[in-house]
């Protein structure tokens, strides 16, 4: 975790794209009102941010709470209609409050709603990813939130009060870092709302099982995030080769203070420190739609830049079609993700077999390897 001393300073040097994320307890005030003042400083420290040549994306929660209050629900309704209309209405208010808060540094926002399936179509993912650059090449202020109102699942299971849709921003634009601004300092090894001893990790190259189950149940009433779906945010950043950092929103100047090394809050090492290509982080990144269990030589094998070859197969799982993506397991542990080029029926029949009986058995042959190399993705 701290094992070794890590200088934010120089390693946040030379960052030009951030992804910021302001979770609801931060946007909502102890009276469940608005939390306009926020809105303003981040605005503040973001024209600050581009006048250093740095590009910003913010993921914005809380149009459900503020939808909520709009129509004076006495609470946050629990059934996903009344959540959705909720959503519907707080999404034009929450994106006024952040025109007008960038309007005083005359920046122009633009409002992009997200799915998770925007992240699983390559064609739609690539869309997205050139539509924000356009949007950052005009000095205009991507401003993103899941599109709640026609989310067909549970609202806030999917992405985690945005948590992990932000993961998933920072991972497709090839963000350099992440901050998360929550309504606590970072990670702790205890709840600190309950432990008095608790302590602040400052720094973590790798998450370990003992890492993860410092995340507990959530850490706030107002948020839906709490501290696993954070710490899920920060497996996807590190493979992706991109800086997570946890900090309290309350803290002053602290996006700016974040940017600029300053120790603060816990940083999550991206793995290696490395970017991976695009086609292998959206490989990784997408939703699977079914799986592959192999022999440890098939794994060894994959693990050394290989393709898979049939024979390496043990069983299949799940009905998918050729490019559709798979899970590759071994030994109870899915270690890659890779774009199939045949159905999941012709891999039952040819599995187990050699390359060279692939045409005999189907009447045709596509490649030697079931899944080539250049389309896997090792996790």
């Amino acid at each position: 975790m701290d094992s070794t001393v890590i200088d934010r300073k120089e390693l946040f040097r030379d960052i030009r794209r951030i992804v910021l994320k302001i979770g609801t307890s931060s946007l909502t005030k102890e009276d469940g009102s608005f939390n306009r003042q926020l809105t303003e400083d981040i605005a503040k420290q973001v024209a600050q941010l581009r006048e250093l040549g740095k590009t910003v994306i913010i993921v914005s929660s809380g149009a459900i709470g503020i939808g909520c209050e709009e129509l004076k629900m006495p609470s946050r309704p629990r059934e996903i209609p009344l959540r959705q209309a909720a959503a519907a209405i707080g999404q034009n208010i929450l994106m006024r409050e952040w025109m007008a808060a960038f309007n005083k540094h005359d920046l122009k926002v633009a409002q992009i709603l997200l799915t998770y399936e925007a992240f699983s179509n390559r064609m739609t993912y690539l869309n997205l990813r050139n539509s924000i650059s356009e949007l950052l090449e005009f000095g205009v202020i991507p401003i993103i939130n899941e599109n709640d109102p026609i989310c067909v699942h549970e609202i806030e299971a999917t992405f985690g009060d945005n948590d992990k849709l932000s993961a998933m921003v920072a991972s497709k634009v090839e963000a350099e870092l992440l901050i998360l601004l929550s309504d606590i300092d970072g990670l702790y090894n205890k709840n600190p709302k309950k432990n008095d001893d608790a302590q602040l990790i400052s720094t973590i190259e790798k998450i370990t099982p003992e890492i993860e189950s410092y995340g507990g149940s959530p850490t706030s009433m107002k948020g839906v995030g709490g501290m696993r779906t954070k710490i899920e945010a920060a497996k996807i950043t590190s493979i992706s080769g991109c800086h997570m950092v946890i900090a309290n929103s309350a803290a002053e100047n602290v996006v700016a203070r974040v940017v600029g090394g300053e120790k603060i809050g816990t940083l999550f090492l991206a793995r290696d420190g490395k970017y991976r290509k695009n086609r292998t982080r959206w490989i990784i990144l997408s939703k699977a739609d079914g799986k592959l269990i192999v022999d440890k030589g098939a794994e060894n094998a994959i693990r050394k830049s290989r393709g898979l070859l049939p024979s390496g197969i043990i069983e299949v799982s799940g009905m998918f079609d050729r490019g559709d993506v798979i899970e590759i397991e071994s030994e109870g542990k899915v270690f890659a993700k890779g774009i199939t080029d045949y159905t999941s029926s012709e891999l039952n029949m040819i599995k187990g077999k050699h390359s060279d009986m692939i045409e005999k058995i189907l009447g045709y042959k596509n490649y030697d390897e079931v899944v080539r190399k250049g389309n896997i993705g090792l996790l």
